[in-house]
């Protein structure tokens, strides 16, 4: 009994909603209310009947990345992530060097980063080449 007076009243609530007159100042798309009701059970019941409530299988899987393959980083990888850790500590460097004025530890770093990514791209040119 309780069930259908929510039922009723969520729906009545619903319709009442969508039955309101829109005063339109600017063109906007309308909105539309739709009611939906599901039969089942919940996530995750069909396929593990003994897994607790919050479990979700279809996040569960695939595990992630490098699980069916080796997950060892390639030689391009390495490469790249010594490029990024050696332009890291330079500009930090140049962020933190107080003889120079707040524009120029800008330009500096904005030089640097472009440097990082010419010097990215030289080496992914370099490694496809061969």
């Amino acid at each position: 009994m309780k069930t259908a007076l929510i039922v009723i009243c969520a729906l009545g609530l619903t319709l009442s909603a969508s039955a309101q007159k829109v005063v339109r100042v600017a063109p906007h798309p309308r909105t539309h209310v739709s009611v939906g009701v599901g039969l089942g059970a919940g996530y995750g019941y069909g396929y593990y009947p003994y897994a607790p409530y919050w479990y979700n299988p279809w996040y569960a899987y695939p595990p992630g990345p490098g699980y069916y393959r080796n997950s060892r980083p390639s030689k391009l990888d390495l490469e790249i992530q010594d490029i990024n850790n050696d332009y890291k500590d330079k500009i930090w460097s140049a962020r933190h060097d107080e003889s120079l004025s707040r524009k120029q530890r800008r330009q500096a770093v904005h030089d640097l980063k472009h440097q990082r990514d010419n010097e990215i791209l030289q080496t992914k040119k370099d490694y496809y080449k061969r």
